[in-house]
């Protein structure tokens, strides 16, 4: 378990990272394409046309000590990991560009925060989650890759 010191210490940086990747990816990113935009619309999120994606070779990590101690044990964000969704901008690791199926895991996790209100009200759940569940069996997770499967079956 985390201490709840840390949680709200946590929470606060990753949140802070995301508001300023989220401009990051808003400023930079492409727009959803209208095969993509559909799909963000039948996944539930409210404003598809705020959404943006941004291809990277390698996942960018706030440089927190703690974030990167307790998030390397808790695998919220490491290298290896194919796309991450900050507010209505999603990062995409290269290898993985153009994914359907991945693109629209992360789009639940756009409308999630829609639904939340926005990157703080996610982190906090989403957070939480990973803390009590480990991820990725939270239901918030669950509830992507549900859909991420989905979109494979719809595909073959």
């Amino acid at each position: 378990m985390i201490a709840p010191e840390a949680f709200n210490h946590l929470l606060d940086v990753m949140c802070q990272w995301a508001e300023a990747q989220q401009h990051h990816i808003l400023s930079t990113g492409l727009a959803l394409d209208t095969v993509q935009s559909a799909d963000a619309k039948r996944i539930g999120v409210t404003h598809p046309e705020r959404v943006r994606l941004l291809e990277v070779s390698e996942m960018p990590s706030p440089e927190d000590p703690i974030f990167i101690e307790i998030v390397e044990r808790a695998r919220l964000i490491a290298p290896d990991i194919e796309a991450i969704t900050v507010g209505y901008g999603i990062y995409i690791h290269s290898g993985y560009w153009g994914v359907r199926s991945l693109v629209a895991h992360e789009l639940v996790h756009v409308a999630q925060v829609e639904k939340l209100g926005g990157i703080r009200q996610f982190y906090e759940h989403y957070m939480g989650e990973c803390v009590q569940y480990g991820y990725p069996n939270g239901p918030m997770e669950q509830e992507a890759m549900k859909m991420e499967a989905a979109f494979i079956e719809d595909t073959e």
